[in-house]
């Protein structure tokens, strides 16, 4: 860092030296969170998925709490700290007070998948890097059991996942487990430097370890606990708006979300209607969209070919918008594209590490059959995830050492507040020129529209809303057949995306209510400094604090 830069930063408080205590205890007791932001002390080891784990997080999370609460503030930073991280404590300790530990089993963001996926983040240049990860392999049937403990705990209090949960998830662990599977191929593609005959043999004796506990894991998911788990879906709405202000930060009106999320919809569908007679006069959206996918010249074929389009996307979105429109720092500018090694569905993002020794990766996990991806569909997708969308947001948040403690920097923020801000960052870069094409617009509009949809289909299906077409309540198969009509996208794709939403209640429509929360602060700060308001200045300043809870970013910027 620079003499300048050390000049400029600012003297750590007694908030600041309790929010870097919370971030050591946090790494100590989820080793995968340790893994995601670098800390590699941990890199062997997994969380305590077992009861006492739980209960020991909680306690540990009251202490914090009561330690912050009692501490005094000394600046507008400390502010926010205090605020947020005092809010995020305390919802966490609602959630367990709620027992939702005890039901966390779905298809994209639960134990069973945490423990693989850690692998897709640890490094591999070295044979001590593979020691740790043979050493890790050794310790997944702990996490397993311990896991299967609270799940059984869950089943004694009437505490349980839905089955169709229970069903996809058992159905995944075949992916993991198979001879051509994860943790076979894990190990088979390992070419430590200066490895031993030692080490490879590790390797494979973890791997075979963690395989065996996977698949005692499914046999539990398959004869214990789909049996006793219920049929219905939904949370309903306590355990809901529990969820939504996990996901958001912020409080809203449920009712209210779900209707504006109706009118959201048909404003995307009017807008989809006015676009598909720019691209072929007459058309429907249907047969806009049929027409563009038989247009060669609009297709990539095979995964290699997706990877160096995201690439060379991404690297000129950074290039071009660091010279005009975002002040991005050196280290931010780097962001590898990659194809992720599992077959699940689903594009997301992880954050660098927290000296960047490890960049953003913007990952697409290809299921199974799909070979061919249509470029007008997917280019805002890489707004979406790279720049000026998640990797310019967290990566700037992570550079801002100058200002902030490392749980502003690295931990902290919800879904709202970074998918909020993709989604806005997606608009922002059509009102920049960058989808002046109807073909791409039409593709930012479809996402859009599939955003608006999960709005009225998540709050519809968890809080028994009546069906749009008046026959009764939302459920499932009801869920599933909107979700087709409302998206351009194969059949594998719309039914693990409404399997995600049965099962995450709250997450999905994060993305859209965060982004109306970010167009309404935005649009209040420009109001409140009138001819004095810059777009630039708003978006550094944002940025600038890190991630937030969206409440706390409406708060600090309107203050």
């Amino acid at each position: 860092m620079s003499d300048e830069r050390m000049a400029a930063m600012r003297p750590q408080t007694e908030i600041d030296r309790i929010a870097e205590g919370w971030v050591d205890t946090l790494v100590e007791l989820s080793p995968i969170l340790g893994t995601y932001i670098g800390r590699d002390e941990v890199g062997d080891r997994y969380d305590d998925f077992s009861p006492e784990g739980a209960q020991r997080h909680a306690d540990t999370a009251r202490a914090a709490l009561a330690s912050l609460e009692a501490a005094r503030r000394v600046d507008a930073v400390d502010e926010v700290t205090q605020a947020d991280l005092a809010a995020e404590l305390r919802l966490g300790l609602e959630l367990h007070d709620a027992q939702w530990h005890l039901r966390d089993l779905n298809v994209i963001a639960s134990a069973p998948q945490d423990i693989r996926q850690v692998y897709d983040l640890m490094p591999t240049d070295s044979a001590d890097d593979w020691s740790t990860i043979a050493r890790r392999l050794a310790a997944v049937p702990e996490a397993i059991d311990g896991y299967v403990a609270t799940l059984r705990e869950g089943m004694a209090r009437g505490v349980m996942p839905a089955v169709r949960q229970v069903h996809e998830v058992a159905a995944q662990i075949p992916r993991y487990t198979a001879d051509d599977g994860f943790f076979a191929g894990l190990v088979a593609g390992a070419h430590p430097a200066d490895g031993t005959r030692a080490l490879a043999k590790d390797l494979t004796r973890g791997a075979g370890a963690a395989r065996e506990a996977y698949d005692r894991l499914a046999t539990f998911l398959r004869d214990e606990l789909a049996p006793a788990a219920p049929a219905e879906d939904a949370v309903g709405r306590e355990l809901y708006a529990l969820n939504s202000r996990r996901f958001l930060g912020a409080v809203i009106d449920l009712d209210e979300t779900y209707e504006w999320g109706i009118e959201e919809l048909g404003r995307m569908v009017s807008e989809q209607e006015a676009i598909a007679q720019q691209i072929l006069p007459g058309a429907s959206v249907e047969e806009a969209v049929a027409f563009l996918e038989a247009d060669p010249s609009r297709k990539l074929v095979g995964t290699d070919a997706l990877q160096a389009w995201m690439q060379e996307t991404s690297d000129r979105a950074v290039a071009e918008l660091g010279r005009t429109h975002f002040d991005i720092p050196e280290p931010v500018r780097r962001l590898e594209c990659m194809i992720a090694p599992t077959q699940e569905g689903g594009i997301y993002y992880t954050g660098p590490t927290d000296d960047f020794s490890r960049p953003g990766r913007m990952w697409w996990s290809v299921p199974e059959g799909v070979t061919e991806f249509d470029t007008w569909r997917e280019l805002t997708t890489v707004y979406h995830e790279g720049v000026p969308g998640h990797h310019l947001q967290i990566g700037q948040a992570v550079h801002n050492r100058a200002e902030l403690n490392s749980w502003r920097r690295l931990l902290a923020g919800t879904s709202g507040h970074a998918e909020g801000w993709a989604l806005y960052a997606e608009r922002l870069m059509e009102q920049l020129g960058y989808l002046d094409d109807p073909a791409d617009r039409l593709g930012m509009l479809d996402g859009q529209r599939m955003r608006a949809a999960r709005v009225v289909l998540d709050i519809g299906v968890h809080l028994g809303k009546p069906r749009l077409d008046g026959a009764g309540t939302w459920d499932a198969d009801y869920a599933l057949d909107f979700m087709r009509a409302n998206v351009n996208m194969s059949d594998e794709f719309v039914r693990f995306e409404v399997n995600r939403y049965l099962g995450w209640p709250g997450q999905a429509p994060s993305y859209k209510v965060g982004q109306r929360i970010w167009e309404q602060v935005r649009d209040a700060y420009a109001a409140a400094r009138g001819t004095e308001f810059s777009m630039k200045e708003f978006h550094r300043r944002a940025l600038d604090m890190g991630g937030v809870g969206l409440d706390t970013l409406r708060t600090a910027l309107l203050a």
